[in-house]
């Protein structure tokens, strides 16, 4: 249960947060990014639990990816499917049906350094002794 709960936290942090991101870098959002934030968030915590001793460099990798699968996905579905046209990067270098890019891949793997140096801190500490002195 704890796990759940911990989950839905990451969850609503990734769904007030991905959209905020958003109308930071580009002064707008749409709702669906705070479904896609929420998910984006779940699997980083994932990623960043099953690969906790791995080096940061395989964290930020393997979460930027994460990222950029999840608005591939999110922009063939809304997008391309349902014509909701969302966003474009049809003009941007090395973009995939205009929903992903190189750029933004890259961006994205550095993004995540907040959240990767989080969820280390926040294993260490689930490992950590308790001493009663806290």
């Amino acid at each position: 249960m704890d796990e759940l709960r911990a989950d839905a936290s990451v969850f609503l942090f990734g769904a007030l947060g991905y959209p905020a991101l958003e109308i930071l870098w580009r002064g707008y959002t749409h709702p669906t990014m705070a479904l896609a934030g929420g998910l984006g968030a779940v699997l980083l915590a994932g990623i960043n639990r099953r690969l906790a001793r791995g080096s940061l460099f395989l964290r930020l990798l393997a979460s930027g990816a994460a990222i950029t699968l999840t608005e591939l996905l999110f922009g063939v579905v809304f997008n391309l499917a349902l014509g909701m046209e969302v966003w474009d990067y049809s003009d941007l270098p090395l973009s995939l049906l205009g929903q992903i890019c190189l750029p933004y891949a890259l961006l994205w793997c550095l993004l995540s350094l907040p959240f990767c140096l989080f969820f280390a801190r926040a294993a260490r500490r689930r490992r950590a002794p308790y001493t009663g002195q806290e």
